[in-house]
């Protein structure tokens, strides 16, 4: 079933750059909510409030019903567009879309994985590939999240979009074959053992007391026939 969540707004007259800067600095958001068979409505929210809830819903597919002042009944809506400034943790701007009961949207469902595979037990690791799934459905069938179970995918095997169950009258628009995750060996780094650096060492001190040794030999030698001479 299909999450929701409430959210106050009021209508917003002014345009422009200027006019959202100064309900920015008053403490609101601007917004705006479109959709078919209906005029886009302008809106102002409140900060706080859209901070809030944002951070405590999945905002791909919860259906925010927007209490609108003026407004006989709220407007359901999914959230489509979320603009924020590129260095500050600012909203500057939400996109919501109208929705109408019995009539079909497009959106994304979290999809999360359940167990532990028989692989990880034995060294693999989880490579999940599709974290959300674009589905085709009416509001009341939006699935909260897409649930997968990976216990017994074992070491080089994998699940795919045809083996996801879904609700009826709920399309998904993936390919079949393609990838949700799969159990991989992690890639091992292999590093020469230092005892191989000391026996290089070992073999260039043992060559340098060779020649020195050799050194000393042949300076003997000289001596001898110096006195052979005398």
């Amino acid at each position: 079933m299909a999450l929701r969540a409430k959210l106050k707004a009021e209508r917003r007259e002014g345009r422009g750059k200027g006019a959202a800067r100064k309900l920015r600095a008053g403490g609101r958001v601007p917004g705006v909510v479109y959709g078919p068979e209906a005029e886009p409505l302008s809106l102002a929210l409140e900060t706080r409030e859209v901070e809030q809830l944002f951070q405590s819903i999945s905002v791909d597919n919860t259906i925010v019903e927007l209490d609108v002042d003026g407004e006989d009944e709220d407007i359901q809506t999914l959230v489509r567009d979320i603009q924020t400034h590129p260095f500050r943790p600012e909203i500057l701007h939400v996109d919501f879309f109208r929705i109408q009961k019995g009539r079909a949207v497009q959106l994304e469902v979290p999809v999360e994985l359940l167990g532990t595979p028989v692989g990880v037990k034995e060294g693999g690791v989880v490579e999940q590939v599709v974290h959300s799934l674009p589905v085709r459905c009416i509001p009341s069938l939006i699935p909260e999240v897409v649930e997968l179970d990976i216990s017994e995918l074992d070491i080089n095997e994998s699940l795919h979009v045809s083996d996801l169950s879904l609700p009826e009258g709920v399309e998904v628009l993936l390919e079949p074959e393609r990838t949700v995750c799969s159990i991989q060996v992690p890639d091992l780094v292999l590093e020469e053992p230092a005892v191989e650096e000391d026996e290089e060492v070992e073999v260039l001190r043992v060559g340098e007391e060779e020649e020195e040794g050799d050194e000393e030999t042949e300076a003997d030698a000289d001596g001898d026939e110096g006195e052979a001479e005398e």
